[in-house]
């Protein structure tokens, strides 16, 4: 299906659409109008991680045709906790937790929408906050059932598998329909887009709406978006791949794109990045050793979206000289060790690896040692006895953990 809207139609070919209601109905008003659209955004870390960044893709394709893009960050849901896809009740943040954390994201926001124009972040705790529970239960509590609410996945899913779902989080979908109640009416917002797992929050929305406001509204979804072998978009075994650069070197945030799966390398070229369609497809034909150079290409317009063109060149620049120009970059992670230290063995491979922060425990580093998953001077270290005294006379040796993370011990 060809949309007339130049939106509808962008977010259709990159691979963002997976339901949505009556979109033939918004595909004529957006045709026609401009129009304002929103994302809500649970605030549980002072940083949004690689898993919102499909969203925020969403945000920016809507802002970048005129549209108005609202990132509406949930300092008043994020109190209660969304149950949508856990298996466990979240930990209760103070509000001044969730304020700090407001503050070290908004950044984000700017990376993906034009705040200097129309597009807004707006805190829904400003309205949340100054409800009467009462006044709340009775005007819109009776407008959404019980036995609708348990029909939705996001319930459902929970009360199958026997985890407990607390009165304060079945809370958290009427709080929700009423965020898109509210910025119906004060924004003029007709369409409330997220992840599939939010199907159910966002249809009580557009229900509140249609019942209290007598509007229309609208809603899209976007597919979970998964690794090629199942794993879920934004974990690995180090943890999260943070947005913000206190979080996450730039470099590391790089490198996570450039080892990619071959078979993620199209999928994520469509979704997370500003590249013109005609020239993913052609870059979703590369094969074997060339689908290098697409990858590269990924790594490198996603760190730009991500933290800027600045860090974009250097991540690229560092990553080039330590894997093919095998230069020891001066720029990576380094730390400085005497050299009797390491000839008398009192400072070992495990010292050093720790010191740099490349894996989480010592015992960690160990097995990967054991599993071939450390390299010295781009061998592979396999010394049982864990001594760095075979490189005292070197000025300085790079120690490398799989493809990834390298870090850089200077002998003095």
């Amino acid at each position: 299906m060809k949309f007339k809207s130049e939106f509808l139609n962008e977010i259709k070919e990159r691979g963002f659409i997976y339901q949505h209601t009556e979109i033939e109905d918004l595909d004529k008003i957006m045709s026609k109008n401009k129009i304002s659209g929103y994302i809500g955004f649970d605030i549980t870390s002072d940083s949004l991680h690689i898993g919102s960044l499909i969203q925020l893709m969403l945000l920016h394709w809507l802002d970048f045709y005129g549209h108005q893009s609202i990132a509406l960050v949930g300092g008043g849901t994020t109190l209660i906790g969304d149950p949508s896809g856990k298996d466990q009740t979240r930990k209760i943040l103070s509000k001044e937790d969730i304020d700090k954390n407001i503050l070290n994201i908004e950044s984000t926001f700017g990376r993906f929408i034009n705040l200097n124009k129309n597009s807004l972040i707006i805190n829904n705790y400003n309205w949340l906050s100054k409800l009467n529970y009462i006044d709340f239960l009775r005007d819109f509590g009776s407008r959404i059932t019980l036995n609708r609410m348990l029909t939705f996945d996001s319930v459902k899913s929970r009360l199958d598998r026997e985890q407990p779902l607390t009165i304060l989080e079945f809370n958290y979908m009427l709080l929700q329909s009423y965020d898109y109640l509210y910025l119906n009416k004060n924004q003029n917002c007709i369409l409330q887009m997220g992840g599939s797992d939010q199907w159910g929050n966002i249809l009580s929305g557009i229900d509140l709406i249609r019942k209290i406001n007598k509007n229309i509204a609208f809603g899209i979804t976007s597919p979970l978006i998964t690794n090629s072998d199942g794993s879920k978009m934004g974990k690995t075994a180090d943890g999260a791949i943070w947005l913000n650069k206190d979080k996450i070197s730039s470099l590391d945030f790089f490198q996570f794109w450039r080892n990619i799966n071959d078979n993620d390398v199209s999928k994520f070229l469509y979704l997370f990045t500003k590249l013109p369609l005609s020239e993913i497809s052609k870059l979703s034909l590369l094969k074997d050793q060339e689908i290098n150079e697409a990858k590269k290409i990924l790594a490198y317009e996603v760190t730009k979206i991500v933290r800027g063109k600045e860090d974009a060149d250097e991540a690229l620049e560092i990553a080039d000289n330590i894997f093919n120009s095998k230069i020891i970059d001066e720029r990576l992670p380094n730390i400085s060790q005497k050299k009797s230290n390491l000839i008398n063995e009192k400072y070992t491979i495990l010292d050093a690896i720790e010191e740099l922060e490349l894996v989480k425990s010592r015992s960690e580093t160990k097995r990967l040692i054991k599993s071939n998953g450390v390299k010295v001077n781009n061998k592979l270290y396999k010394n049982g006895n864990l001594s760095l005294k075979e490189f005292s006379d070197l000025k300085e040796i790079k120690i490398g953990i799989g493809k990834k993370k390298i870090g850089i011990l200077k002998i003095v």
